[in-house]
């Protein structure tokens, strides 16, 4: 395993060429900050279109939340490339806590390097720690990337979402037992 100068775990060089930027012992993750805020604003906008990024308050109020795990991804220079908001709520219908990604971002030049695998399996793990054993997410049906990298994790379609992004994409609920 290698370690950053801060004694951190980070990502290795399994595959040179796709960590040209994000190369050995430059990425690692940490809890946010709120010095982070804007920067998080940032890659969303860079990751999602108009009007599926969140807007500054709907993103404030998601880090706000009770059980909100939020974790950054940290290059070198303290450069954000990426972040995770996961929620541990309480479900009254089933009597018991569940877990859901809010959202994963990861810049679009950073993705295929391993990163969104970290933060995810980082996410389920502090979910997991926190006393969920299910775990859900929404994806849109013409996201074809994050498609197979949810299934790749283990998450399976639960049901289908009408309409659910900007009033005519549908979306995918998606779920796995932790």
């Amino acid at each position: 395993m290698l370690r950053d100068e801060d004694g951190q775990r980070c990502l290795s060089r399994a595959e040179p060429h796709r960590f040209s930027r994000y190369n050995s012992c430059v990425l690692r993750l940490r809890p946010y900050r709120k010095g982070d805020f804007t920067r998080l604003l940032e890659i969303d906008h860079a990751c999602f279109p108009e009007g599926i990024a969140y807007p500054e308050e709907e993103m404030r109020s998601f880090l706000a939340m009770p059980g909100a795990i939020t974790l950054v991804a940290e290059q070198e220079k303290k450069k954000l490339a990426g972040f995770v908001i996961a929620d541990r709520f309480h479900s009254r219908r089933l009597s018991r806590a569940m877990g859901r990604i809010i959202t994963i971002d990861v810049l679009p030049e950073a993705q295929g390097t391993g990163i969104g695998d970290k933060m995810l399996t980082a996410a389920e793990e502090k979910l997991r720690e926190s006393g969920c054993d299910y775990i859900s997410l929404e994806v849109a049906v013409d996201n074809a990337r994050a498609l197979r990298f949810y299934k790749k994790h283990g998450y399976s379609v639960l049901k289908t979402l009408p309409r659910y992004y900007l009033g005519s994409v549908d979306g995918l609920l998606m779920g796995k037992r932790l």
